[in-house]
């Protein structure tokens, strides 16, 4: 074959041979980007919004790591590993456990792509910002859905989702724990028990709170719970943690239709995954080195304590609480039993744009702060405290940044 590629260049001519040799036909148009022919710049900034959080220093060692291939036997073992740590920060023995290639919207996706069908009665309590994109991508997939719909800053009691539950018979409810919108920490507790008794699955998505507050998926009767790497485990954005319980397998795995989605399809990611005793079979490429971060991000909240880490989150935001209120700011939610201990809310402080208060801490003092997101926006400023960056050390920054922003910050006229 190649003597006879040579044979038909001659033919060509000396021109029609140069464009076979170089396989360019045109001439570029796009020059290099100038910007790419500079060194990448990055600026030192404390990451105290609702995440992504700063990357423990480990963690960050090991996105330096250099690279494997993703079939490789050395790859399977560590993601083997990363299960086992997936199931211990999720208190659970479910098999079917793993991580995904994408953030925590596409575990929220990979759940929902796999447990509803066309038709299903999906009950969604929406008291933020994670509620509202679960009832969409319900919508999207042709469930009924049925939101529940709360102002920034309620949870869901058992009596008032026991309602939902008798009159729309969902086959799954979806509740957020750590709604980071408007710093709400839904209980848990009885509620799944409670969905059992209406044969509903019940659905949680624990981004903002896993490794800041107590979570027992198994005791809890918790049946697909989903997190994200970019929190408290303070590893890269990206990657996202699932689990199922087995009653949630039986619904995947009883389908009357495939998934909408070939990439987020279980039965696969349950084969590369190890999570179904067959060979694994090539399915995606997965995210090697973020995997060896997420990894080490488990290693790093296994070797510090579950226990420890919740008290860790407990002790700093309450400081944090103490700290801010001594500025005479007040905080959002009013009942401290339901008060987020990873994302603090703030009442956005009266006369002030909150923008200005959020951009004057970024540009002074390297803090990143947010406002609200979705139903809380322009009514909250939030601080996020999770994993490494918990510290009294940050709370003082954060208080002494906020103090010279209250002072220097232009006021509306009343």
């Amino acid at each position: 074959m190649f003597r006879a590629l040579v044979r038909a260049t001659a033919a060509l001519g000396p021109q029609a041979a140069g464009r076979v040799r170089t396989m360019a036909s045109h001439q570029l148009l796009v020059p290099p980007p100038k910007a790419l022919l500079k060194p990448l710049s990055i600026p030192n900034r404390l990451l105290l919004g609702p995440g992504p959080s700063n990357l423990a220093p480990r963690v960050l060692a090991a996105g330096g790591l250099q690279m494997i291939g993703h079939m490789h036997k050395e790859m399977f073992q560590i993601m083997d590993e990363i299960k086992q740590g997936i199931q211990y920060v999720f208190q659970t023995k479910n098999p079917l456990t793993l991580a995904i290639s994408g953030s925590g919207h596409c575990a929220l996706e990979a759940a929902l792509f796999n447990l509803l069908e066309p038709g299903d009665s999906f009950l969604v309590g929406a008291n933020g910002i994670w509620g509202q994109r679960a009832a969409d991508i319900g919508e999207r997939i042709g469930a009924r859905v049925h939101p529940m719909i709360k102002d920034p800053g309620g949870h869901y009691t058992l009596q008032e989702l026991e309602e939902g539950l008798a009159r729309h018979k969902p086959v799954l409810l979806f509740l957020t724990q750590g709604e980071s919108s408007s710093g709400v920490l839904q209980p848990l507790d009885g509620y799944g028990e409670l969905c059992h008794r209406y044969n509903c699955l019940l659905l949680v998505d624990s981004v903002a709170s896993l490794g800041g507050a107590p979570i027992y998926m198994d005791q809890q009767g918790i049946d697909v719970l989903y997190s994200g790497s970019q929190k408290v485990l303070n590893s890269p954005p990206g990657t996202s943690l699932l689990s199922f319980s087995e009653k949630a397998k039986n619904k995947i795995y009883s389908r009357k239709t495939k998934p909408v989605s070939f990439y987020l399809d279980m039965k696969w990611l349950a084969n590369i995954w190890g999570c179904d005793d067959q060979p694994r079979i090539y399915h995606h490429t997965t995210p090697v080195i973020s995997l060896f971060s997420l990894r080490e991000s488990l290693a790093l909240i296994a070797e510090q304590g579950l226990e420890s880490s919740w008290r860790q989150h407990r002790e700093v935001t309450a400081y944090l609480h103490e700290r801010l209120q001594g500025l005479g700011l007040q905080l959002f939610v009013k009942d401290p039993a339901i008060r987020l201990p990873t994302v603090t809310t703030v009442a956005a402080p009266a006369g002030y744009n909150w923008r200005d208060i959020v951009n004057y801490v970024m540009d002074h003092f390297d803090i990143e702060i947010t406002g609200g997101l979705g139903p809380s926006l322009g009514k909250v400023l939030r601080i996020g405290l999770l994993g490494c960056n918990a510290t009294r050390e940050n709370v003082d920054r954060v208080i002494h940044a906020l103090q010279e922003a209250l002072k220097h910050c232009p006021r509306s006229k009343m």
